[in-house]
């Protein structure tokens, strides 16, 4: 026992101070300095999998408690057919669609609110309220009124992500200075002028941001979703089913592979902000 905790140590040292030593490297090339700070992560993620790998083995943890990353990848790569089947059917499907029309509505609705200022104080309070209500409450009602396939699911997605970005959206309107405004009026700017070119792109980082927020939590509601009621596909589907069945390294499986379409998703929404938001002080060099 004393001696795999010792080697579960040493290697944690090692982890530890060679991603410290990488953090710390300053290189004179931009370029450089970029790839460095990308290196970071995926060394640290690097080392997380190799002691996870370590202590499942040295201390002989039960796969069904905790499976090591080399089963949960063969099981990956011989179940490539139905992830890809579950993959589509929430991802594809449900959280795409939901995702687009809950961050649309949400956005055309705050244009609303911020044009007819008596809908902000009755409306803003209810989203509140509506966007608190749990998940697992509100997916077997969805289920009851559009079905077990996956337009059920997308509409809990357009629950989730819609008051995300209707509060994020009204906040960033309000966010233009009354100094810009006025110089707008001056210019004898009406309000739909005034909307396009000051208010709309002072607000685009607050936008981002409930699409960044949204990326996540469309994914988190499709799959709990699924647990209330679904065919015989989809990854809440596949999850629910395989650990009553204690096949705990294919729930693994479903796990990676929703993490790596959320990261994905988050990423590519990341890089189109840092495109359309580049004159933010947070991207100033």
């Amino acid at each position: 026992m004393i001696q795999p905790l010792l080697l579960v140590v040493a290697i944690g040292l090692v982890a530890w101070f060679s991603v410290r030593s990488l953090a710390g490297l300053r290189l004179a090339s931009p370029r450089g300095q970029r790839l460095v700070d990308l290196a970071i992560p995926i060394l640290f993620g690097i080392w997380l999998l190799v002691l996870w790998e370590l202590i499942v083995r040295a201390f002989e943890i039960p796969s069904v408690l905790l499976p090591a990353p080399s089963m949960i990848w063969a099981r990956i790569a011989s179940s490539v057919p139905t992830l890809w089947a579950d993959f589509r059917q929430t991802y594809l499907k449900a959280v795409l669609a939901g995702y687009a029309l809950g961050c649309g509505l949400g956005f055309i609705t705050a244009i609303i609110v911020d044009r007819v200022p008596f809908l902000r104080k009755g409306l803003l309070p209810i989203g509140n309220l509506v966007a608190a209500l749990p998940v697992v409450g509100i997916a077997p009602i969805m289920v009851m009124w559009f079905g077990f396939d996956w337009p059920s699911k997308a509409a809990v997605v357009i629950i989730m992500t819609f008051f995300p970005m209707l509060v994020n959206t009204v906040a960033g309107l309000a966010a233009s200075g009354d100094m810009e405004r006025d110089l707008m009026r001056t210019y004898g700017s009406n309000y739909w002028q005034t909307l396009l070119k000051l208010r709309l792109p002072a607000a685009m980082p607050f936008i981002f941001n409930a699409l960044k927020i949204n990326s996540t939590l469309a994914l988190i509601g499709a799959i709990v979703a699924e647990f209330f009621g679904t065919p015989i596909v989809g990854m809440g589907f596949r999850i629910s089913a395989e650990i009553g069945r204690m096949n705990v390294d294919m729930v693994w499986a479903e796990i990676f592979v929703a993490a790596l379409a959320g990261s994905l998703s988050y990423g590519l929404i990341a890089l189109v902000e840092r495109a359309v938001t580049f004159w933010h002080p947070s991207y100033r060099t």
